[in-house]
């Protein structure tokens, strides 16, 4: 077995950080309710699924601009984010 290559960010860890970091900003939390159609009831009590931090993702990569604020705040690449994304949706 493999050791776990620990510069790889784990990509539900990823997407918690990026959620918050989206929500953290009035305009853009409204846009993600907007485009994604979750509610805040449903942000609060599915955060941790795989569906929504993959549709978190989804949403970043829908405007270049967020995406790169959102991977600079998180000290990551962009790249990081959208890996991340594949990885929730091939769960």
């Amino acid at each position: 077995m493999r050791a776990r290559d620990t510069n790889i960010p784990d990509a539900d860890v990823l997407g918690l950080q990026a959620l918050v970091w989206t929500i953290g900003d009035a305009t853009r939390a409204d846009r993600l309710i907007g485009v994604t159609g979750l509610f805040p009831d449903d942000l609060r009590t599915r955060a941790g699924e795989p569906a929504v931090l993959a549709a978190v993702f989804a949403y970043l990569e829908s405007y270049e601009p967020d995406l790169i604020a959102c991977a600079d705040a998180l000290g990551v690449a962009p790249e990081a984010l959208v890996a991340a994304h594949h990885v929730l949706d091939n769960r």
